[in-house]
């Protein structure tokens, strides 16, 4: 058609109301683009260099909080006589309190916004975790690592935070980049663990380890909204405002003409398909919003929200329960085979921090791996791969192994399984409307928590009870499905853009 559209916003909303938009035709051509095209012209520069360090600040800040159990729990085991089960309650506890609050935090990210869910979720995690070092009793301990769970459990919003600024191109690419600070942050915990726990005790790690969550509310101000979630609430002036201060750190000039939403398009497309030839002021109300719920469960997503909730189940469980497995062979606790333990004797402590640092190391070439083939190959693809070949790393250790078989099969069981989930966590907020991905995601995340809950039963309890054959088959059989869940996704997001609305999805 001839004319053009010219946008104009007569009003900003929040998250409580609906707006009212003018659309105008005339003969004057005045040009809009969307948000993504936006990000493709500033590109990835400076600017979201500084998202991708406050948001891998938070996935350090996890990571740490997360592999420090592996210390903890043989530690206190024997400082203060724990059974197996209060071992494990432990970790199982944090898990619980991370399911509570994924949902929690998805919620509130979704409805309120990206940033506020940071700056509540860091004085939490801070706070009880910082506390925790100074626990008088086991009672104590498990109910401020219970709250610091909670706080943790709004890592998944960090991702799709950082996400919602990376443009499409190299998508993939850049989340993996991201997914490396959850392993910069599972090193460095076991480095401070065999540097501090020998010579100061646990309480001093619980103190150090809760030092990144203090950066992330001591940076909270620095931080920009997601101009993703304000464009689908409305608020394309705040949105623009922020995409121009990250042109300008890129060097870079934003499009010429009026941001508007992927919505906002749609239903120009729509409403003015019969209007070729006319000159008229229309006033478009836009669509009632479905509740998040509602929307997850609809018809184009249902299928994937299912899946999703299985493969981050099975995900959680194997990647937490080869860490734990790790840290009870590696211990004097597992003394059912000379074989089949790491290490045994005087020198049991040292070879724990060790086995666990090298398996740490795993990830690396894991990252590297899934950065390749990502973008190549696509997500679901990727996360077959990887399955196929932890599941054929760890299948040596149902039977018990020389020291050095076994290490070698942790190290490739968690290489490839640390990237399957890698690939899920940068599936699962592309797969999701901006107007749900945070809820979406949250839940997904929840379902993976209560795996991480089951998991210490099985690494702990099974393996200290000689049953390290059963525990091994229970992984594999994980492994398996979890594997098998990928082939029925029904979506590819490589290449493809993000949505704003359930109605917009492929």
């Amino acid at each position: 058609m001839s004319s053009s559209l010219l946008y104009e916003e007569r009003s900003s909303i929040d998250s409580c109301h609906s707006s009212h938009l003018h659309f105008t035709i005339m003969g004057d051509e005045t040009l809009v683009y969307t948000l993504d095209e936006a990000l493709s012209t500033i590109g990835f520069g400076k600017f979201q260099g500084l998202v991708l360090v406050y948001a891998g600040l938070g996935w350090v800040a996890e990571a740490m909080e997360m592999m420090l159990l592996s210390f903890v729990g043989p530690a206190l085991e024997t400082e203060w006589g724990l059974s197996s089960g209060e071992e494990s309650m432990i970790s199982t506890v944090v898990f619980a309190g991370m399911l509570l609050g994924a949902y929690s935090w998805g919620l509130v990210s979704d409805t309120y916004g990206r940033r506020k869910v940071f700056l509540g979720a860091a004085i939490l995690s801070s706070g009880a975790g910082f506390l925790s070092a100074f626990s008088p009793n086991y009672i104590s301990l498990v109910t401020l690592r219970g709250l610091l769970g909670i706080g943790l459990g709004s890592g998944h919003v960090f991702t799709s935070w950082f996400l919602e600024f990376v443009p499409t191109p190299n998508r993939g690419t850049w989340m993996v980049i991201f997914s490396g600070f959850w392993t910069v942050g599972a090193i460095f915990e076991a480095s401070l663990a065999w540097i501090i726990i020998p010579r100061l005790g646990w309480r001093w790690l619980l103190a150090v380890s809760s030092i990144p969550s203090f950066c992330i509310v001591i940076f909270y101000g620095l931080t920009p909204e997601s101009p993703r979630f304000l464009c689908m609430k409305g608020r394309t002036t705040e949105a623009h405002d922020i995409l121009e201060n990250g042109a300008l750190l890129n060097m870079k000039d934003l499009p010429h003409g009026i941001l508007v939403s992927d919505d906002h398009i749609t239903e120009l497309n729509e409403d003015y398909a019969s209007l070729e030839d006319t000159h008229l002021i229309t006033l478009i109300e836009k669509k009632p919003k479905n509740s998040s719920m509602v929307t997850i469960f609809s018809s184009k997503l249902i299928k994937t929200t299912l899946l999703l909730w299985f493969l981050y189940f099975g995900n959680t469980f194997s990647y937490y329960g080869i860490i734990l497995l790790t840290s009870e062979l590696s211990s004097d606790q597992s003394k059912c085979s000379s074989s089949t333990a790491l290490h045994l004797g005087n020198n049991k402590d040292a070879s724990l921090y060790i086995d666990v640092f090298i398996t740490s190391l795993a990830e690396v070439p894991g990252l590297v791996l899934s950065g390749i083939i990502v973008d190549r190959v696509g997500r679901k693809l990727s996360m077959e791969i990887m399955f196929i070949f932890a599941f054929i790393l760890l299948l040596p250790l149902v039977t018990p192994q020389h020291e050095i078989l076994t290490t070698a099969s942790l190290f490739g069981a968690r290489m490839f399984i640390s990237a399957t989930f890698t690939v899920a966590c940068i599936y699962a907020p592309e797969v999701y409307p901006t107007s749900v991905r945070a809820t979406g995601v949250g839940i997904a995340t929840a379902m993976g928590r209560i795996g991480g809950m089951v998991c210490p039963v099985v690494a702990v309890a099974l393996v200290n009870g000689c049953h390290q054959t059963a525990a091994v088959i229970v992984f594999e059989v994980v492994i398996f499905l979890s594997g098998l869940s990928v082939l029925f996704f029904p979506f590819e997001t490589k290449g493809r853009e993000l949505t704003d609305s359930v109605d917009l999805l492929y």
